[in-house]
């Protein structure tokens, strides 16, 4: 925390406060893990909701809290410090507020799969691009390798050499075999890890599978619509047996982008970036200019054309899936 601005009142205040980190949010109420690893339920003072309305959620697990011991044994959180990085969403479609998923990341684990259920190339780009956005490292982690039949190991495989040109890294594991878990463990150590994804895609039974200690609750594919039930409820953090923390978090039905601007956009996409020097105008859009280095890369098939498509509809706000 920084008080080089406070009064010296208000710092003799702060240091009757004791520092914590939010390892869980429930909504009002929030678990805060004390410095000295005590738990503690807290709440969030009244005035700070009013700082922030643009988001669902003022204060996210990760965070960096100063907390108020009251007498009743749970704690009042006064301050929320300040985050080094964060990642966020649109609340809803029709939203114009923001969610914040985790604070204070070293990197995030999107876990997809190509079948049961179905992680589209649509909702996979969209978050790349906001991980790109807030500077978090990201790395693609497709599960349920026993599950795939002939042709689903075939579009992983189409899947996993887009991304890897891109330039992140992507694993290919099963939770249930045990396939490449080290790797996947490796990933994590001593890392704080936000693990994100669709409901059903095996977020939990990795997690038990990298360590076996968390038992954490596990859910099914509903027969009906092959999507995942919810088992996670609200984001969580934690501690990993073999060093790290890794942030949990409720299955994510679509992924919208929040406060994005239509010329910074190709940056966010890295085999973009790495060409866009060679456009014509500084100002290219990638869409209709001539001289066009990105269009120029598509159409050699450098780039590929479902990341490209990702582009056009993030540039025309379609957050929809119908189209991958």
């Amino acid at each position: 925390m920084d008080y080089q601005e406070k009064s010296k009142e208000t710092l003799q205040f702060y240091q009757l406060l004791t520092e914590g980190t939010v390892i869980r949010s429930t909504g009002s109420w929030y678990l805060v893990r004390l410095d000295d690893a005590q738990m503690l339920e807290c709440r969030l003072r009244g005035q700070y909701r009013l700082k922030d309305q643009r988001n669902t959620n003022p204060v996210a697990v990760g965070d960096k809290v100063m907390v108020d011991i009251q007498g009743d044994g749970n704690g009042l959180i006064m301050e929320v410090g300040e985050r080094h990085n964060h990642i966020i969403r649109k609340a809803t479609r029709l939203s114009k507020a923001s969610h914040i998923i985790a604070a204070n990341l070293d990197q995030a684990l999107l876990i997809a799969t190509i079948n049961q259920p179905r992680t589209t190339a649509g909702f996979i780009d969209r978050f790349l691009v906001t991980a790109e956005a807030y500077h978090i490292p990201a790395v693609l982690v497709f599960n349920k390798l026993d599950l795939y039949s002939e042709k689903e190991m075939a579009i992983l495989e189409h899947m996993t050499g887009v991304y890897e040109q891109a330039g992140y890294p992507v694993v290919q594991v099963s939770a249930v075999t045990g396939h490449q878990i080290a790797l996947f463990v490796e990933l994590m150590k001593d890392k704080i890890s936000l693990l994100t994804g669709h409901s059903g895609v095996g977020k939990s039974a990795l997690l038990n599978a990298a360590d076996p200690q968390l038992k954490i609750k596990t859910g099914t594919i509903s027969k009906f619509s092959n999507k995942g039930k919810h088992t996670t409820t609200f984001a969580e953090m934690h501690e990993l047996g073999f060093g790290g923390w890794i942030v949990d978090t409720p299955g994510i039905k679509e992924f919208g982008l929040y406060d994005f601007e239509r010329e910074t956009l190709a940056q966010r996409f890295p085999e973009m970036r790495k060409l866009m020097h060679a456009c014509r105008f500084t100002n290219c859009t990638h869409v209709h200019e001539p001289d066009c280095a990105v269009k120029n890369a598509l159409e050699n098939n450098i780039i590929p054309a479902s990341r490209y498509r990702s582009y056009l509809n993030m540039l025309n706000n379609d957050f929809s899936d119908e189209n991958y």
